[in-house]
């Protein structure tokens, strides 16, 4: 119990947004026994700062920088969206820090490609010109794309989408850097049901259900759960925590995975390419968390 009570959860917005948005989710995980920090990414603590500077191995090296000058260890490391990126080569990089990694519908990892890698070439190009049309900036969604059917009140929407910042450009067009496979990571992987249609998400996020070690559990809320649905991420998360300590791939691969049908997102905000359907599989384990 004494070393659940001891579990540090690092918590990394995704774009647009910082520290800010973990807010409830921190304190959730406090009433729960956890510590919980939540950092502000170079470049999203203002609409005034110069971002020029500003790559992805630039958020990687902050993350980084917080786990060792705060000498934290088995960390569960949080990502949400983009951040998925960053968590997933700060954990390759820190395996003795990093005890257990989680995405959050995260962008997964992939040696050489970037985040625009995941989108269609149309898509990506046209990503690219808003970037440099609007000072190397990635614009924002607005209110009306952020709460389309992502479990947000209207009012919820606006305000979130009144907070974001054009995230730092050149981030989602970097190169990842691993030096190991994804699959030998300890990690759990959040669906948001609301995120996806047609029982469909992306097919290297399903391609990590086979391995031993990454767990997959499903949110019934949409992209923003840190906002949709705080309490039961929390306790989502809480209970990574819990087990973390005792979790072993040898351990993690006695377990199925679960393989409940998700939904596929229509806007840029998530993931919009390559997709695989996920498969159902009779009398396996379903872990679901009610985003209410």
């Amino acid at each position: 119990m004494e070393s659940a009570m001891k579990t540090q959860i690092v918590l990394v917005p995704g774009p647009w947004m910082g520290a800010w948005c973990w807010e409830t989710v921190s304190q959730r995980l406090r009433e729960l026994g956890h510590d919980a920090l939540a950092v502000t990414l170079p470049g999203l603590a203002s609409a005034r700062e110069d971002v020029s500077h500003v790559g992805l191995e630039c958020h990687v090296e902050a993350v980084m920088a917080v786990l060792d000058e705060r000498d934290l260890r088995d960390v569960v490391l949080v990502g949400h969206s983009y951040s998925g990126l960053v968590v997933g080569q700060v954990a390759d990089r820190m395996p003795d820090r990093v005890a257990h990694t989680v995405y959050v519908e995260g962008f997964l990892p992939h040696d050489g490609k970037s985040l625009l890698h995941a989108f269609p070439e149309r898509l990506r190009e046209s990503e690219l010109r808003q970037i440099a049309d609007n000072e190397g900036r990635w614009p924002a969604p607005d209110a009306s794309v952020v709460g389309d059917g992502q479990g947000l009140t209207a009012r919820q929407a606006h305000a979130l989408a009144r907070r974001f910042v054009g995230h730092p450009g050149r981030t989602v067009a970097d190169p990842v850097k691993l030096a190991r496979p994804l699959a030998d990571q300890r990690a759990t992987y959040v669906v948001c049901s609301m995120e996806h249609v047609d029982g469909q998400i992306a097919a290297d996020v399903t391609a990590m259900r086979m391995a031993p070690s990454w767990d997959f559990e499903t949110l019934h809320t949409g992209h923003w759960p840190m906002i949709s649905a705080p309490g039961p991420l929390a306790g989502l998360l809480a209970g990574i925590a819990d087990r973390t300590p005792d979790r072993t791939p040898d351990r993690a691969a006695d377990r199925t995975p679960d393989r409940t049908p998700d939904r596929t997102p229509d806007r840029p905000i998530g993931r919009p390419a390559d997709r695989a359907a996920v498969p159902e599989v009779a009398g396996e384990r379903r872990r679901t968390h009610e985003g209410a």
